[in-house]
């Protein structure tokens, strides 16, 4: 296996000397058993190189589609029709490029944020930065068994309080998958993704939307600026785009790629690594689109303008579209979602502890106290106030999410901006200052999401 090891050996004529910004010298990398294990063909085409580098840009498309993604889509779709696609769209724009600054730390400087966070600064600003990653995971994981709960009760009429306990069984799924490798990791993701885009394109097909309204939708409009109401959906849109998680779990995941140590090669493997990215993420937009489109299809044109919860959307999708294939699809398509997000949860939880602290415990351990801490307050939720509470609880863990970001943002700007961290790898200066100027913005937005939420 053509596999680059943990640190290149003193000396080693290939190796570019490490930058000397970091207050710490680097460690074992996380995810050690994955580390360096997808093969590169090290002078093989470009495409063939590339094709070695997809996989991890999907599982960070995962949390662009999350179930809270799915509420304020389905929100904007049935409330403003198409024209909240240009949100959307430029939403998608931020997160390509955050991400593309997530591989090249991952692969420039050869830490993922957590040990980044860990390298450059000291204990009593780390360990608190860990504490804020880990309440971020819980919440991430609160939403996926939300997600998973609401598809299997939509489904297989499932009660919401049982669905949620037959989601700790989700634990002998990653255990499976992370015993074959980490390409069956991937191919199990982009498969559900398939199952989900295949689910919306037949579901649209059968909405029949206005085609020339969703190109003009992705043009912007002053309109969004005039109208308190669609404003603050947009604001919702935008705010809820980029998840902490998600910054931990790319540059992790992009290391599990053997590209060699040579300052060329890591060069070459940040530009096929942003590739991936973009191109995954360009099938969030597809799919985050197909909801609002078809919330703008069905609920909008039949003039349901008040439908934001997924229960809703699934009872009133067989009526409007006069078939009970259409709600079908719409539950199978949220139950792969949950599925999806089990993986990348798993992955970010142990990046993060293993990159911050450095203690390495089983995977099937690391998930299962994290499932354990997610389940109590949903089953609890579920089992006094039922559906209204699941949803309440839903918009929760999007809140709590928006608090951690920018604990996570702030660093991954700062570090890959610096000429001392990055060395040869830093990032270019008006990359930076579009990712400063995205990042200000996201995080005024999340604020924004935040103080709503405290005045009701």
């Amino acid at each position: 296996m053509d596999a680059r090891p943990p640190l290149p050996p003193p000396g080693a004529a290939e190796a570019p000397p490490e930058a000397g910004g970091w207050r710490l010298p680097r460690g074992e990398p996380s995810l050690a058993d994955m580390f360096g294990s997808i093969r590169v063909a090290r002078n093989g085409s470009f495409w063939r190189k590339l094709v070695a580098f997809l996989g991890p840009g999907y599982l960070v498309a995962v949390g662009y589609m999350d179930p809270g993604n799915w509420a304020t889509s389905l929100a904007g779709g049935s409330k403003f029709g198409y024209a909240l696609l240009s949100v959307a769209l430029i939403s998608n724009i931020m997160a390509v490029v955050l991400q593309a600054l997530c591989a090249r730390l991952g692969i420039g400087s050869g830490r993922d944020l957590a040990q980044a966070c860990r390298d450059a600064y000291p204990a009593w600003v780390s360990w608190p930065l860990w504490l804020f990653a880990e309440i971020a995971i819980g919440a991430t994981d609160l939403a996926e068994i939300i997600g998973t709960a609401i598809g299997l009760n939509l489904l297989f009429a499932i009660p919401l309080e049982l669905g949620v306990v037959i989601t700790t069984l989700d634990v002998f799924l990653i255990l499976a998958l992370q015993a074959l490798g980490f390409r069956w990791i991937e191919a199990f993701v982009v498969a559900l993704l398939g199952v989900i885009a295949a689910c919306f394109a037949i579901q649209i097909a059968m909405a029949d939307p206005d085609w020339g309204a969703v190109i003009r939708g992705f043009a912007p409009t002053v309109q969004i600026l005039r109208d308190r109401d669609m404003l603050y959906l947009a604001l919702g849109i935008l705010g809820a785009t980029v998840m902490p998680h998600n910054l931990y779990l790319h540059s992790g995941l992009v290391q599990t790629r053997g590209y060699g140590d040579s300052v060329p090669e890591r060069k070459e493997a940040i530009k096929l690594a942003t590739i991936d990215s973009t191109f995954a993420l360009c099938l969030a937009l597809l799919i985050n689109g197909s909801i609002l489109i078809l919330a703008a299809a069905t609920f909008h044109k039949a003039g349901r303008t008040d439908v934001a919860e997924l229960d809703q959307a699934h009872a009133f999708l067989a009526p409007l579209l006069g078939s009970t294939l259409a709600p079908t699809l719409f539950g199978i398509a949220l139950l792969c979602c949950g599925l999806n997000s089990t993986v990348t949860a798993t992955l970010s939880g142990q990046i993060v502890m293993e990159g911050f602290i450095n203690i390495r415990v089983a995977p099937w351990l690391r998930r299962l106290i994290t499932r354990m801490i997610a389940v109590l307050p949903a089953a609890a939720v579920t089992i006094l106030y039922g559906e209204k509470g699941a949803g309440q609880l839903l918009i929760l863990s999007q809140v709590v999410l928006s608090l951690q970001l920018p604990f996570a943002i702030v660093p991954l700007v700062m570090f890959t901006a610096s000429r001392a961290k990055m060395g040869a790898f830093v990032a270019p200066r008006w990359l930076s200052m579009l990712a400063a100027a995205i990042a200000a913005v996201v995080i005024a937005l999340n604020v924004k999401l935040l103080v709503d939420f405290v005045a009701g």
